[in-house]
């Protein structure tokens, strides 16, 4: 299984700004970020003390079900 951060690389670079790759560039900018993590435990607790912008919880939590859904 890949990790999420390698999910979320696809949103980079995208045309538009939209919450997804805004998301995608600071994980791929956070040197801390747990990019080898599947856990959404893991991820989820990272970003709420590291939270890039407002609604970036939710945006993560509509990604990861996702990721989950296309990774299993």
């Amino acid at each position: 299984m890949r990790s999420f951060y390698h999910y979320m690389m696809r949103y980079r670079g995208n045309q538009q700004a939209d919450d997804e790759k805004q998301l995608a560039e600071w994980m791929f900018e956070d040197h801390s970020f747990p990019k080898q993590s599947t856990s959404y435990h893991e991820l989820s607790n990272y970003l709420e003390l590291n939270i890039p912008f407002s609604n970036a919880l939710v945006v993560f939590d509509q990604l990861f079900d996702h990721y989950q859904a296309e990774e299993n």
